[in-house]
């Protein structure tokens, strides 16, 4: 489906976008959880929201998310108890497909 120049699955009962697959070479870089997460920040989204688009725990997101924020690929942002997570410049060139 394609919608607002993305192209992903649309989620039946949220309407939630899913993004497309990262590459090859980053999964192998990062494995499969960590590249999947930084491929899902294409528009700045909170620990909760990656947590539901991507099965897995709070927690999980924020642990898999440490390493690409510890080498600049994603910046993360408090409002209070939510964390909002951005792909950096970095990040979007590395999940770029060439």
């Amino acid at each position: 489906m394609h919608r607002a120049g993305r192209l992903g699955l649309l989620h039946p009962r949220t309407g939630a976008i899913a993004p497309a697959a990262p590459s090859a070479e980053v999964v192998r870089l990062f494995g499969p959880a960590r590249a999947g997460l930084l491929a899902a920040l294409t528009q700045p989204a909170s620990t909760t929201q990656l947590a539901a688009r991507h099965f897995l725990s709070a927690a999980g997101v924020s642990y898999r998310l440490g390493v690409p924020h510890r080498v600049g690929l994603v910046t993360r942002a408090r409002s209070g108890r939510t964390a909002l997570h951005r792909r950096t410049p970095e990040g979007a060139r590395l999940t770029r497909k060439r």
